[in-house]
């Protein structure tokens, strides 16, 4: 199979974490007799240092040109001070805009290698962490409308939380779809005793539910999915709830698992090109380095085989290397437990190649 991939290596530790991803991205390639291009986008920091602009049309129009996205991460304090209109972080969402990615899939997995880092206790651990949360990307309250003004001499403040019906169907089916990888269940989060935008949502969640026989849809008020989601996080499969919600929830979901360096998502839209990378941040203080843990990146290459090229068995064997390099004691610094190895950044990419070529 031919696939064109776009490789936004960002900024802070982007290009270190990026290179261990494609490394093991050509690794599957040899494995399976694959063809993959690998075309460098420059976008972020780096690119308003380079051309004045986050994202260059010309970065823009080889991500749309791909078959799917893959980030190290972009920003860092360097550029904290230029105009809000170029931040790094536009040009992330200039191109979930242009690429109509309406979905984000984080996954909340821990591996039982590191269980020890998990805040839970021991017996809920134990029951397994393995689900994904759907997050609609591009509605609700952060697109709403908002406004600041003064009413009877103070200052008043409104944001509208709004969704269209299309717009809710849409991520119903991503979240469907995805339990349809996975164990067949979706959780839909909501707030129906209070908003009407979650009287919708349910609504429509279960119009959509009826295309999907095979996969069982339960719903769950937003306030008790996150007292479940430390209490019982084996019940849960797959999470699809709205943009702000969706914002909250995940990234309580990521820190049960333990570490946010070993956690990927997906940003997607109609088609199967998306944008796949770690969930962590640039991590200036460290790049340049060889230090930072490059596993969260390799998953979200794995991601990107699974959803965007239905590589399954791909990603499953990524999946398992990673898997069986911690189980032998492999370890980055920030991971790093008593008894076991330490390895550089790029030690760690080559400790899952070889574990895939193996395999």
């Amino acid at each position: 199979m031919k696939k064109n991939i776009a490789v936004i290596p960002g900024d802070g530790i982007g290009p270190e974490i990026v290179k261990e991803a494609v490394k093991v991205l050509k690794a599957i390639e040899k494995k399976y007799q694959h063809a993959f291009t690998y075309t460098e986008v420059c976008a972020g920091g780096c690119a308003i240092d380079k051309y004045g602009k986050s994202l260059p049309e010309e970065s823009l129009q080889a991500c749309l040109d791909s078959d799917s996205v893959l980030l190290g991460a972009v920003g860092g304090p360097k550029w904290d001070n230029v105009d809000p209109s170029i931040r790094p972080e536009k040009a992330l969402l200039g191109i979930r805009k242009e690429m109509g990615l309406y979905a984000n899939l984080r996954p909340a997995k821990i591996f039982p290698q590191l269980a020890a880092a998990s805040p839970l206790r021991t017996d809920i651990v134990e029951n397994g962490i393995d689900f994904m949360v759907v997050r609609e990307l591009t509605g609700g309250v952060y697109f709403g409308e908002k406004k600041t003004y003064e009413v009877n001499g103070e200052l008043y403040a409104t944001d509208n939380m709004c969704y269209y019906e299309h717009e809710i169907k849409r991520i119903a089916h991503t979240a469907f779809q995805t339990a349809r990888k996975r164990n067949h269940k979706v959780i839909s989060v909501d707030k129906v005793n209070v908003l009407d935008t979650s009287r919708l949502w349910r609504k429509v969640m279960h119009e959509v539910a009826k295309e999907y026989p095979d996969v069982e849809l339960q719903d769950m008020l937003v306030d008790n999915t996150a007292m479940q989601i430390v209490k019982n996080p084996a019940q849960f499969d797959v999470i699809v709830t709205e943009n702000m919600f969706g914002d909250i929830l995940s990234d309580e979901a990521s820190m049960i698992t333990g570490s946010i360096g070993l956690i990927p998502s997906a940003s997607l839209g109609e088609s199967k090109r998306g944008m796949y990378e770690p969930i962590h941040g640039s991590a200036p203080d460290i790049a340049g380095q060889n230090i930072a843990n490059p596993i969260g990146t390799i998953l979200a290459a794995g991601m990107m085989l699974k959803y965007a090229f239905d590589m399954d068995e791909e990603n499953a064997v990524i999946e398992k290397a990673v898997a069986d390099v911690l189980s032998d004691g492999y370890r980055t610094g920030d991971i790093m437990e008593e008894g076991k190895t330490k390895l550089f950044c790029d030690e760690m990419g080559d400790k899952i190649v070889e574990y895939i070529e193996k395999a």
